[in-house]
């Protein structure tokens, strides 16, 4: 019986080669736009160099965006910037993505890895207001409406806020609140809350244990605007006994890399967390 011989080597590609090249073009412009964008000028045989693209389809990149307004070229500087198209592109994406609808789906991750209640809040004062909360299935956990509010000074998130303000606004802060207790773990002194706010920075993430409410632990991290500005905390809390000594770095961590993720869908500027560490 004869057998139909089987055809070599691999299955012809869907896409034609010029398909295959205009990908790769496009991989190439996004490069560019993306280097140029990230540098307040450039010049063309820096960018090249940089990337690793020939001159000539470097130029050839450039002046194809340049049509489009994507970027601009200084004559004086001989140099290349940002268009206004670009900047046209990344307010639309803005006008989409808000920081409720940003943060949701890393807070649910955040909530899984674990398994504490997470929290999303902004600053309001020298308060934080909860706009968001992914809850953990555990029966004993964190609960806090939208809308709640709580001191800056006895919040997780809101001391991860306060360790990322300039000295002089956090000074302002906090002599016109004042640091009310609310446990015998709150930090009401202002040596006591300065020491605790230069640990959350050398961290990148806060811990708050039973500081405003008993038996209730927390830990927060900084969200950043694109100014580079502390606009937002998440965090995770829920019972002191589920907070154990060896997990704390840990949650740090995936908090403060939450923090980063949402920083980063935002379009914000914040601070580079490390994953392993949580250091910054």
């Amino acid at each position: 019986m004869t057998q139909t011989k089987r055809a070599r080597g691999r299955p012809k590609s869907q896409f034609a080669d010029s398909s295959a090249g205009t990908m790769q073009a496009l991989d190439r412009a996004l490069s560019v736009l993306t280097a140029v964008a990230r540098q307040e000028g450039v010049n063309l045989t820096d960018l090249s160099l940089s990337l690793g693209i020939p001159t000539a389809t470097t130029h050839r990149i450039l002046t194809t965006l340049q049509k489009r307004d994507f970027v601009r070229f200084d004559e004086e500087r001989q140099d290349w910037t940002i268009g206004i198209e670009a900047y046209r592109t990344g307010v639309a994406y803005l006008k989409r993505t808000n920081l409720a609808d940003a943060g949701r789906p890393v807070m649910r991750r955040l909530m899984e890895q674990t398994g504490e209640t997470a929290n999303l809040a902004v600053p309001d004062g020298a308060e934080v207001v909860f706009i968001g909360q992914v809850e953990t299935q555990n029966p004993i956990r964190a609960f806090f409406p939208p809308g709640s509010r709580t001191p800056m000074h006895a919040s997780g998130t809101g001391k991860a806020i306060l360790a990322a303000l300039p000295e002089d606004r956090l000074m302002a802060l906090l002599k016109g609140a004042g640091l009310k207790g609310f446990t015998e773990e709150t930090l009401i002194t202002p040596r006591a809350l300065f020491d605790d706010l230069a640990e959350t920075r050398t961290r990148g993430w806060s811990f708050d244990r039973n500081e405003r409410y008993d038996g209730m632990s927390c830990i927060g991290a900084a969200i950043f605007n694109d100014r580079g500005e502390p606009c937002a905390g998440v965090s995770i809390s829920g019972p002191s006994s589920r907070f154990r000594d060896a997990q704390i770095s840990e949650f740090g961590a995936a908090v403060a890399q939450a923090a980063v993720q949402i920083t980063h869908l935002i379009a914000g500027k914040g601070v580079l967390i490390s994953e392993t560490t949580g250091s910054r």
